[in-house]
């Protein structure tokens, strides 16, 4: 706890009463500061022994603290006249990237430091021959036992012989449509999905068709109608912290979308890459009709995409066995050193440890995303939200000007099966590695909504 809450007008209180290294709990209430307006570009920070004596830490605290806020370009120091705010950072060669969805650097943890001793300890416990070599497709027992693992908060205690190991959400999702569906067989999706699943149906030449919903989801009579009609087999969804809406189906929607399945025979993909991020979230479907449910985790929306690792439970080892023979025609196999990676990872707690900094950074981006939108009625969990747009502007039209003013968002229309799509755009908050420069990012989406398209015509040369 602080001994004192005041320095030099900056009040201080509540500094160290968070989780993590010290010296991070420094700088990220400096970021909060910042982005909160309670310290501005040019404002003088305490001397660092001044600020040590004050918290009640060591002198190498509060230096590391300052050296680690230099490097996010939170504060400058001008010699002998002192450490300041620094003004914001402008970036000629790169927009700020709200566009792209990706969990945020989790707080608190040295990923690169992290990847060192992962690899280490897979490197001394494996056959370095056998990581460079081709491997059955579907994860060895190891990866499949760490699937099961990571998977127990969602589905509970696992049969491990119904888990693929594949490399990546994408390649999974590629292969459950060959696995079940043929060509041009009906997909029953929201009207709002993810834009990688239109993708794949296209090239597979299978079509998607949009369900009427409301504020809780799919409609349970709409998707009954839409199935009988349709003919359909198979309902794809994304419940929980959905792509790009953020909505999350309530538990008594889920179940009504369960009896609905089951009674037309409905095989079901449970695409649900952001449950791990999300508070106190519903059952996926795969707990009420798991003999119906494929159900896909990945780890790319909850720890990193790097690691190119995703999880399939199919109802049953015989239909695990039919996906796994799709899977072939879209990949061989995971890559083999990624695959050991994520295994010792959730083994040893390292995954648990990093979904708990990706949670905490997550939360704190949100809270920043509903102080600098606030006139905006946004979600208050996950990596992303999804802004309705004031009548002044179009999806297409905001794009535009953003681009233009050094923001990348994404539009509706590249989610919307419906033609036109919903005026709105989708806000990523995790492709942006220093919280400083999303702010900035997020202030000035914040003034384009209040002004409006100006008319103005763009320059030819």
């Amino acid at each position: 706890m602080t001994r004192t809450t005041s320095l030099q007008g900056i009040d201080w209180a509540g500094v160290l009463d968070e989780k993590g290294p010290r010296y991070l709990q420094v700088v990220r209430f400096m970021e909060r500061a910042v982005a909160e307006g309670r310290l501005r570009p040019g404002d003088r920070l305490p001397p660092q022994r001044l600020l040590a004596r004050a918290l009640g830490i060591d002198l190498t605290t509060v230096t590391r603290a300052y050296a680690e806020a230099r490097e996010r370009h939170l504060l400058h120091a001008r010699g002998a006249l002192g450490t300041f705010v620094a003004a914001p950072r402008f970036d000629t060669t790169q927009v700020v990237d709200l566009g792209m969805n990706l969990p945020p650097p989790p707080d608190g943890i040295d990923l690169a430091d992290l990847l060192k001793r992962g690899i280490d300890q897979v490197l001394t416990h494996a056959d370095a021959h056998l990581l460079m070599s081709y491997h059955a497709g579907g994860g060895s027992a190891a990866d499949r036992a760490a699937g099961a693992l990571w998977l127990k908060p969602m589905l509970g205690k696992l049969d491990e012989g119904r888990i693929v190991t594949c490399p990546g959400a994408q390649t999974a999702l590629a292969g459950l449509i060959l696995a079940l569906t043929v060509p041009d067989e009906a997909i029953l999706t929201d009207a709002l999905l993810y834009p990688g699943m239109i993708t794949a149906a296209a090239k597979l030449g299978r079509r998607l068709i949009a369900v009427a919903g409301d504020a809780d989801g799919m409609l349970p009579d709409e998707l009954a109608n839409a199935a009988a009609r349709e003919n359909a087999r198979v309902l794809y969804l994304n419940p929980t912290l959905c792509n790009p809406t953020a909505r999350t189906v309530p538990e008594t929607r889920r179940i009504q979308l369960a009896d609905v399945a089951r009674m037309h025979g409905l095989q079901v993909i449970e695409d649900d890459p952001y449950w791990a991020l999300a508070d106190d979230p519903p059952l996926p479907l795969a707990r009420h009709i798991p003999e119906r449910t494929y159900y896909v985790a990945t780890l790319s929306k909850a720890l990193t995409p790097g690691l190119r690792t995703a999880y399939v439970v199919s109802p049953d080892a015989a239909a695990r066995g039919a996906f796994l023979t799709s899977l072939r025609a879209v990949s061989l196999m995971p890559a083999p050193m990624t695959s050991a990676l994520t295994t010792q990872w959730i083994h040893d707690g390292t995954a648990t440890a990093v979904l708990e900094g990706v949670r905490r950074e997550a939360r704190e981006r949100q809270r920043m995303a509903a102080f600098a939108l606030s006139r905006v009625d946004i979600a208050s969990q996950g990596i992303h939200l999804w802004l309705p747009l004031p009548a002044r502007w179009t999806a297409r039209s905001l794009t535009t000007a953003a681009r233009l003013d050094g923001l990348a968002v994404t539009p509706a229309e590249a989610f919307s099966l419906d033609a036109p799509p919903a005026e709105a755009i989708r806000v990523s908050l995790g492709g942006v590695k220093e919280r400083v420069r999303l702010k900035q990012g997020l202030d000035r989406l914040a003034t384009l909504l209040e002004r409006g398209e100006t008319g103005e015509a763009s320059l030819v040369v």
